[in-house]
């Protein structure tokens, strides 16, 4: 199983692996109710490098994307999930509601995004892009959506 690491153990990481010469992927997320649309991100992403570093969303910040009553599952426990994914090789759990500053001490070779995005509307592309990385739009038709189906559960849908 992957490690969940800090941030300084996920910045030395990546130091590590770019001094190896080996590519490093960065994808994000909440990953609060994991289902398929998730897997096949995450298994598309690590297909683009060397190492699949994910970061996840702390409860505060999606609380603050997502709205009242969310996550549904706690930072420790949606970050430990993910790492038990053969296809993750490390997790940390990040507060801003926006991985750029992440990326910025990151710094890695591509950065995944799903189907939901194109290279030009990634929010984070400039700061992949300043230090020579590059956007790699990854995994299947945006299908599956958490909040679709915590909405279903709740009997709103």
């Amino acid at each position: 199983m992957a490690r969940v690491l800090s941030r300084q153990e996920a910045a030395a990481t990546a130091k590590r692996l770019k001094d190896e010469g080996k590519a490093l992927v960065f994808a994000n997320g909440a990953f609060d109710l994991l289902h398929v649309g998730h897997v096949r991100y995450l298994e598309s992403a690590r297909r683009e490098g060397d190492f699949l570093l994910v970061a996840v969303n702390s409860d505060s910040s999606v609380r603050a994307l997502k709205g009242e009553g969310r996550p549904v599952v706690p930072e420790g426990e949606r970050a430990e999930i993910v790492a038990a994914l053969g296809c993750v090789d490390a997790v940390v759990i990040f507060p801003e509601t926006s991985p750029a500053g992440l990326i910025e001490e990151i710094r890695p070779a591509v950065h995944a995004k799903g189907t939901d995005y194109t290279r030009e509307t990634v929010p984070e592309r400039e700061a992949v892009e300043r230090h020579g990385g590059r956007v790699a739009i990854v995994g299947d038709p945006k299908d599956h959506a958490t909040t679709d189906l915590v909405a279903r559960l709740r009997g709103r849908a």
